[in-house]
C-alpha cells in the first residue's frame, strides 16, 4: 500500500519530468455511476389543488420541482405548465409561477422587505394600484407590520419566511411550488404558515405543489399526495386511500383490571388479530378493518375492561413504509 508521504516524495522528485502527469493520471480512474433522479413521473395538478410531494431524502422531489419551474432541463420526457414548456423559461411562463424554497433565501439580506418588494414590482411590472392592494392583503394575512422596514438579516427565521412568501406571491402566480416552506420554523410559525397557505388557496385558487418532511404539513394542507421513491412515483391519490390500501387494519388498545380472573394472554388472542404488545394490564391488537366491531365486542365480553380505544395507524408510519418499499408489511 502506497502511503501519502511516499506519494508526496514521488511528486516532488519527478513532477518536472516529461510524461509524468500522464503517468499519474493513468494510476487514477474514476468510477462513474449513472443515477436517474426522476423517472416515470406522470401526473396532473389542477387549479385550487394543493398536492403533497413526499419522499425520502434523495428521492427526487426537489429535482422534480426544479424541472417544473424551469431551473433544470431534463434529459428526456416532457412537461407542460400553463401551456408552456418550463425549461424554455419564457417570460410569459415565469410571470405566472412562484417558487418558495425553505432552505434557500431568495431576497436580498442587506435590504428591508419593503425595498425588496419594490424591486420585484419593477421586475414583474405590477401596476402600482394592484401592487399596493396585494401587498396590503398579504401583509395583513401574515400579520407583518413594522418588520417590513427592518433589514432582512436582522429578522427571525419565521419573519424572513413570511417575507419570502409575500415576495413570491406579489405577482399573483397561478402555480406555486413550495419546497420545504416550514423547515426549521418553530411550531407557532409553522401553524401560521399553514393557515396562511390554506387561506391563500381558498381566496386565489392557484395550483400548488408542496414538498415537506413534516407530516403535519401534509395532513393539514393536502387532500392528495404523490409519493416518490428513487425518482419514480409509487403512489398518487388521497390520504384516505393510502390508509385503505396500505393499512387495511385498525389497532385496538385495551386496558383491563390487573386482578381480573381472566388475564390477558397473547397466545389466546392470536386468532382475533396480530398482537402488537401484551402485558397483564394492557393489550394492543392489530385487526382487519371489517372485523373490528366483532373483535371489540368479543374483548368486552371476555375481559373486565377499563378502557377500549380503536385507532387508525399513524399516517406517517404508513407513508414511511411505502417510501422504504415495505408497503407489503402494512397489509
Amino acid at each position: 500500500m502506497i502511503k501519502v508521504q511516499d506519494l508526496r516524495k514521488i511528486f516532488k522528485v519527478h513532477r518536472k519530468q516529461p510524461g509524468f502527469a500522464a503517468s499519474v493520471k493513468s494510476l487514477i480512474r474514476r468510477d462513474w455511476i449513472d443515477k436517474v433522479a426522476v423517472t416515470g413521473s406522470t401526473f396532473e395538478v389542477n387549479e385550487g389543488e394543493i398536492v403533497g410531494l413526499i419522499g425520502a431524502n434523495g428521492a427526487g422531489k426537489t429535482t422534480l420541482v426544479k424541472m417544473l419551474s424551469g431551473i433544470i432541463h431534463p434529459t428526456s420526457g416532457k412537461a407542460e405548465v400553463l401551456g408552456h414548456v418550463p425549461w424554455k423559461r419564457e417570460d410569459a411562463f415565469r410571470r405566472q409561477i412562484a417558487l418558495i424554497m425553505g432552505q434557500k433565501a431568495q431576497l436580498w439580506w442587506d435590504l428591508p422587505g419593503a425595498d425588496c418588494f419594490e424591486l420585484l414590482r419593477e421586475i414583474y411590472q405590477i401596476p402600482p394600484e394592484q401592487y399596493r392592494k396585494t401587498l396590503d392583503k398579504l401583509s395583513e394575512m401574515l400579520q407583518i407590520g413594522d418588520e417590513m422596514n427592518i433589514q432582512l438579516r436582522r429578522l427571525s427565521l419565521g419573519e424572513r419566511m413570511k417575507m419570502e412568501l409575500i415576495a413570491a406571491l406579489l405577482h399573483s402566480p397561478r402555480v406555486v411550488y413550495l419546497d420545504e416552506p416550514t423547515i426549521g420554523l418553530d411550531i407557532t410559525t409553522q401553524r401560521s404558515v399553514r393557515d396562511f397557505l390554506l387561506d391563500y388557496r381558498q381566496k386565489n385558487a392557484p395550483a400548488m405543489i408542496l414538498t415537506s418532511h413534516y407530516m403535519e404539513d401534509i395532513e393539514r394542507l393536502c387532500e392528495r399526495i404523490i409519493i416518490i421513491r428513487e425518482g419514480e412515483i409509487v403512489y398518487d391519490g388521497s390520504l384516505d386511500r393510502v390508509m385503505r390500501e396500505y393499512a387495511p387494519y385498525k389497532q385496538l388498545r385495551l386496558n383491563v383490571h390487573r386482578n381480573s380472573t381472566n388475564p390477558l394472554n397473547a397466545a389466546s388472542l392470536q386468532e382475533m388479530g396480530k398482537v402488537v404488545e401484551c402485558d397483564p394490564g394492557s393489550l394492543c391488537l392489530r385487526v382487519a378493518r371489517d372485523k373490528v366491531p366483532e373483535v371489540a365486542a368479543e374483548l368486552l365480553r371476555k375481559f373486565s375492561v377499563i378502557d377500549l380505544s380503536i385507532e387508525d395507524p399513524e399516517i406517517g408510519d404508513t407513508i414511511e413504509r411505502i417510501m422504504a418499499g415495505k408497503a407489503d408489511e402494512t397489509r
